[in-house]
């Protein structure tokens, strides 16, 4: 049996990812004890996986190989299996390959089986997936934040700040959000309801944010200049969840904040979180999501393409700000 999948043939420059990743053909070995294979039907985008592009070594995990198959999350059905607990037929989500089949190791993989009930699939990759994990760990765990406080998250049109806006409301925070655009900062206020958004392509970042107060949390999914602004507007005892340095990946550059000398003067708490860290706590984290998906309390729209062969254009948008949630690749199968 033959399988298509995105192969590295070069490290990316910036977004051109055409120029760095073909679209091939080979043969799928056989199965080995421990393995599974998936038939998949989405694959996730996630802007977390360019680190893995480049030449870092000193990432959260090593880059991947030239020649390897591009890795993301997967979902898709058990089509055969050599690991115990999975079955032909279960729906599961795994870290697989950008193809059409995903054949791993069922334990390297994280492979878990989903629950089919769940009308819409792609919530798998969303607020019940890492994401929404994420997200409620990120704001509740590291970012500690408790009702009455000002809550401040970046990116918070994308994929995981979409939701980490709704549950600090949900947390009983006064949530803000910083996006690039008026149509995402109209849709945080708007139809998400949270207290205000700032435009980053909107001009003096620092004055929007004024208009706010001090954060008492800020949950960063960017890095970079803004980090400055953010540092400034601080509260005295404030806390900053770090869970993404978009502003770095694929730019060479690294997050040196001029203002860094105000975690003293402020008292802050700086920690980055990753989602392998708590993944153990995935089953009580879904349940706890699951209970506002189903309330109509957690929403996640969803910016999907179809077509295997059309995958970079969709992974391109976590780099140019042409979305709105979580963006998915959707597979004929």
């Amino acid at each position: 049996m033959n399988n298509q999948f995105w192969r590295i043939e070069r490290r990316p420059e910036g977004t051109d990812f055409a120029g760095a990743l073909a679209l091939v053909q080979e043969p799928l070995p056989e199965l080995a004890d421990g393995e599974i294979r998936i038939s998949n039907a989405m694959l996730s985008m996630d802007a977390g996986t360019r680190l893995w592009l480049t030449d870092r070594e000193d990432g959260y995990q090593p880059p991947l190989p030239v020649g390897a198959p591009m890795t993301g999350l997967v979902v898709g059905e058990v089509v055969g299996s050599k690991a115990e607990g999975f079955s032909e037929g279960d729906l599961v989500r795994a870290f697989g390959v950008w193809g059409q089949m995903s054949q791993v190791d069922a334990m390297m993989s994280g492979a878990v089986r989903l629950d089919p009930s769940v009308d819409d699939k792609r919530a798998w990759f969303g607020p019940l997936g890492m994401n929404g994990w994420t997200a409620l760990w990120g704001m509740e765990q590291t970012g500690a934040a408790k009702p009455g406080e000002r809550v401040l998250v970046s990116a918070a049109a994308g994929a995981t700040g979409i939701l980490a806006v709704q549950i600090a409301k949900i947390l009983g925070c006064e949530a803000w959000g910083i996006a690039g655009g008026t149509e995402k900062c109209r849709y945080l206020t708007e139809d998400l309801g949270i207290a205000g958004a700032i435009d980053y392509k909107g001009g003096d970042v620092g004055k929007q944010l004024d208009s706010a107060g001090g954060f008492d949390v800020y949950f960063d999914n960017v890095g970079g200049p803004i980090l400055d602004e953010v540092l400034i507007r601080m509260s005295h005892y404030g806390r900053i969840a770090v869970c993404g340095l978009l502003a770095d990946y694929g730019s060479g550059s690294r997050t040196s904040p001029q203002e860094f000398d105000q975690v003293l003067m402020r008292r802050l708490r700086v920690e980055g979180f990753f989602s392998p860290d708590f993944m153990d706590q995935g089953e009580r984290l879904t349940a706890r999501l699951r209970e506002w998906v189903d309330a109509g309390k957690l929403r996640m729209p969803y910016d999907v393409t179809r077509g295997l062969e059309n995958t970079l254009e969709a992974y391109a948008k976590l780099f140019t700000g042409s979305n709105i949630g979580k963006v998915i690749v959707e597979l004929e199968t």
